[in-house]
């Protein structure tokens, strides 16, 4: 074995080695029933692709490009996995009706076993029926809108990951 191959051998281990430190919390603190920590997986790979393309030694247009959109790409997915659309509707049922439209409480079943059920504080409103109702409408169109930017982050990634390589 040569030198070179050998100093190489080192590198690699040194830098697997780190590779796998820098996932092991991501690792460590996931389950395997949880769609959430594949995302997180992905995310932390794509992060890491996008801070080699960012460095000075690879001074490609194309791998600057391809950074600026694996950056876009992370910032969809926290966008649509941190739920921003899926909850948009209750900030706006709140802005309507109040911060404490969603404040709710645990109501005694009355069966004298300890059992209870939680109600909205709001369903003793007068105009209850109207929140109920604008709650559903609301609840779909953020559930669609959901559905929509999940399908345009992956449509986004499948269009640009195979030329994320440099």
């Amino acid at each position: 074995m040569n030198w070179q191959s050998f100093t190489y051998r080192i590198r690699r281990k040194y830098q697997q080695i780190k590779r796998v430190i820098d996932f092991l919390p991501i690792i460590w603190n996931g389950f395997d029933f949880d769609y959430m920590y594949s995302i997180e997986l992905f995310k932390k790979q794509l992060e890491r692709q996008a801070k080699l393309f960012e460095l000075d030694k690879l001074n490609s247009d194309r791998s600057k490009q391809n950074a600026s959109r694996i950056r876009t790409a992370i910032s969809l997915m926290d966008k649509v996995y941190n739920g921003d659309y899926e909850l948009e509707w209750m900030d706006t049922i709140r802005e309507k009706y109040g911060n404490d439209v969603f404040n709710w409480e645990f109501v005694d079943t009355g069966r004298g076993d300890g059992t209870s059920f939680i109600k909205s504080k709001y369903e003793d409103w007068d105009n209850a029926n109207e929140i109920d109702l604008l709650n559903r409408e609301l609840m779909l169109k953020s559930i669609q809108k959901q559905k929509k930017a999940e399908q345009l982050v992956w449509k986004f990634i499948g269009h640009n990951i195979r030329y994320w390589w440099d």
